[in-house]
């Protein structure tokens, strides 16, 4: 499995059975350093539908004749705007391609604006997608919550990527704690550094990752690690 940085929270997971894009925010993200023309891939996978995160979905998806799979209603929402779709739930699970996608709760929350509206976009979620006999947890935007241990016991969770910005997410000290609660001995950290308010030391993280044992990664976009 090989994952590449796109800056925030968006990840292109590959292996030799697919592509996926993770929370494809690239076009409007300053830190990406990729258009979304460049991708190809065989799947988007949403988090929740924050601008931050649903970013170019519409567009890849579009683009590379692909689904996108999401949480009910942000599905839905894509399948309006012409999107094929794969309508997922929190708990629920789906193989496609090769790829298992599997929907974990998130604490957060969902909308999409448009205009002066506000739109509901179902409810946050992480995700655990295996490919290729490994598996990567992606948290999504989220707070510490106490399942997450929950989520370390049932499944081998081979990286995590875990939000670190603090303000609207987990910071340091909680996702440390996420780390070793969710069994993960290899972890990139996401949303931070985009913007101001979310302003973190990704290396200073991982140091203290490694003094759990725990090997992080502070990519920059267009970086990669292999597992």
């Amino acid at each position: 499995m090989k994952i590449t940085y796109y800056g925030h929270s968006a990840l292109l997971v590959e292996t030799e059975e697919a592509k996926v894009i993770i929370d494809p925010f690239l076009s409007g993200n300053p830190n990406s350093g990729i258009s979304p023309d460049e991708l190809s891939v065989d799947a988007v996978l949403l988090t929740h539908g924050h601008s931050d995160h649903f970013g170019d979905a519409l567009e890849i998806a579009a683009k590379n004749d692909c689904p996108i799979f999401a949480v009910y209603e942000l599905a839905e929402y894509c399948r309006i705007k012409g999107a094929q779709v794969k309508h997922m739930n929190t708990g629920g699970s789906h193989t496609y391609k090769g790829i298992t996608v599997k929907y974990t709760q998130a604490f957060h929350s969902s909308s999409i604006t448009e205009g002066d509206t506000w739109i509901y976009a179902g409810q946050p979620a992480g995700i655990l997608l295996t490919i290729g006999g490994k598996t990567l947890f992606h948290a999504g935007d989220t707070a510490l919550f106490g399942d997450m241990r929950l989520i370390g016991e049932r499944n081998a969770i081979d990286i995590a990527a875990l939000p670190i910005g603090d303000m609207l997410t987990m910071g340091p000290d909680d996702a440390l704690l996420a780390a070793r609660w969710l069994r993960a001995d290899k972890v990139i950290p996401l949303h931070y550094n985009t913007f101001p308010a979310i302003a973190q030391d990704g290396a200073e993280f991982c140091d203290r990752l490694r003094q759990e044992g725990i090997q992080g990664y502070p990519l920059h976009a267009g970086e990669s690690v292999e597992i």
